[in-house]
Formats: C-alpha cells, sequence, structure tokens
C-alpha cells in the first residue's frame, strides 16, 4: 500500500520540524552543520536557495523528511538524496518521495539521468533506491568520512527511459 506522501516547498514556518529531524543521531550527519536552534534550522531551509531543489516530504499532513535534487548539470543530470524521520521510517514514506521527486525531475526540469548514492552498510537506503527504480551501478571506495571514519558509497541511477 502507498502512504499519503505528498511534496512541498519548504517554508520558514518548517523550522521546528527540521529541528526535530535533526535530533536523531543517525540524521545529524545529513546537515552541513549541527541545527540545534531554530535558527539553525531557519539557515538549513534557506540553505538550498540556489543550490539545488529540495522539497518537504508530508505524511499525513505532516513534515517527515526532506528529498532533493542537486548538482543539476549540462548535460540532464541531477543527484537525489533523501532523509525520513524515524517515526515514519518503514512506511513507505521515503520511497514514495523518491519516485515523486524523480517524476518531478524527469517532467519538469526535464532532466534524463538521476544518480544517488548511499553508505555502503545501510540497507534500508540501498532498499529506498531500487524500489523507488533507481538501479545499482557500483561502490565508489571510502568515498565519505564521518569522524575520522571512512565509509563507501554504493552508486545508484535512474534514467528518463527507465
Amino acid at each position: 500500500m502507498t502512504p499519503n506522501v505528498r511534496l512541498r516547498e519548504w517554508r520558514e514556518a518548517d523550522a521546528p520540524a527540521v529541528l526535530r529531524a535533526f535530533q536523531a543521531p543517525d540524521l545529524r550527519l545529513q546537515a552541513p552543520w549541527p541545527v540545534v536552534t531554530l535558527k539553525d534550522a531557519s539557515g538549513w531551509i534557506a540553505s538550498w536557495a540556489g543550490v539545488g531543489h529540495a522539497f518537504a516530504v508530508l505524511h499525513d499532513e505532516r513534515v517527515v523528511g526532506n528529498v532533493a535534487v542537486t548538482k543539476v548539470d549540462g548535460h540532464g543530470n541531477g543527484s537525489v538524496s533523501y532523509w525520513v524521520v524515524p517515526e515514519a521510517r518503514g512506511q513507505g514514506v521515503a520511497v514514495a518521495a523518491t519516485r515523486l521527486v524523480a517524476r518531478w525531475a524527469f517532467a519538469e526540469r526535464g532532466l534524463y539521468r538521476l544518480e544517488l548514492g548511499h553508505r555502503a552498510d545501510n540497507p534500508a537506503s540501498c532498499r529506498v533506491a531500487t524500489k523507488a527504480g533507481f538501479l545499482p551501478e557500483g561502490i565508489e571506495r571510502g568515498k565519505l568520512c564521518y569522524e575520522g571514519v571512512r565509509y563507501d558509497v554504493e552508486r545508484h541511477a535512474r534514467l528518463a527511459t527507465d
């Protein structure tokens, strides 16, 4: 069953939801700086201007995540990222949001190829990628470094023709 998920532009009023989201230990690393105040959360929302297109993920009209397309290049390629708060996981929310943003990127932005990467030790994110139609393409060894530890990234991609 597909969950009741929709995407919309981020709003300043979403700052409390962003602040709550980044309290989850695994999401803390998803922000480029610590999000520990409402001002930080507002800055996170504002930081998307000019670097890509991010959408608030709503599940039953409650903000539960983010999905974005960044790194759009002159070849019709873009990069997809997503996160969902712990209490909304395992319900198909991330899969539905990733499918929606892919449809948007292909139809509205005219992109041809979307890539996404996840830590190779994150099987849940891998399931999201494959269920959303992103095929695995390989491993990028040692690509990420968090707190001095290197992680491999599994690369996936979806084409407009898939």
